[in-house]
Formats: structure tokens, C-alpha cells, sequence
């Protein structure tokens, strides 16, 4: 595909049909008195997601209490005011 030339004058007057041209996958470039200025090349999408939902059902084993704390009791416990 070669890419496409317009004077910023012809992009502006048609900038839908180079956005369309840009969005089938085409490269725009612009120039100003024949000097290039800018080139509007088409984003890159990053690759769908195409994680399933649940497809890791059963790949972890829990092999103690989620709820229990993981710290003992006495450990909880405040050091005294020793000023006293």
C-alpha cells in the first residue's frame, strides 16, 4: 500500500476520507509547501483478552484458614508502659 499525500489544505477539507483511509490500516502524510509536516499512521489495538472466566477453576489449593489470623494472639498484645 503506498501511502497516502495531501497538503494540509486537502486534509483539512477532507479529513473524513483520510481518517477512514488511516483507520483501514493506510498511512497519511502532510505537507506543507511539499515540506512533510506530519504523518497520520493508525493506532495499534493491543491484542484482545481473551481470558475465560473460571478456566483456572480448581488449579489452587488452599491448605489452611483464609480467616484465621496468621499472627498468634499473644503477639497482638501491647508492650506495657514501663515508666510506670
Amino acid at each position: 500500500m503506498a501511502m497516502k499525500i495531501a497538503s494540509i489544505a486537502e486534509f483539512r477539507n477532507h479529513l473524513s476520507e483520510y481518517l477512514a483511509a488511516v483507520a483501514n490500516g493506510e498511512e497519511v502524510e502532510v505537507r506543507k509547501r511539499n515540506m512533510p509536516v506530519a504523518r497520520v499512521v493508525p493506532i495499534r489495538r493491543a491484542p484482545r483478552n481473551r481470558t475465560v472466566l473460571g478456566c483456572g477453576e480448581g488449579s489452587v489449593v488452599v491448605k489452611s484458614d483464609l480467616t484465621a489470623p496468621m499472627i498468634p494472639d499473644a503477639d497482638w498484645e501491647m508492650p506495657r508502659d514501663r515508666r510506670r
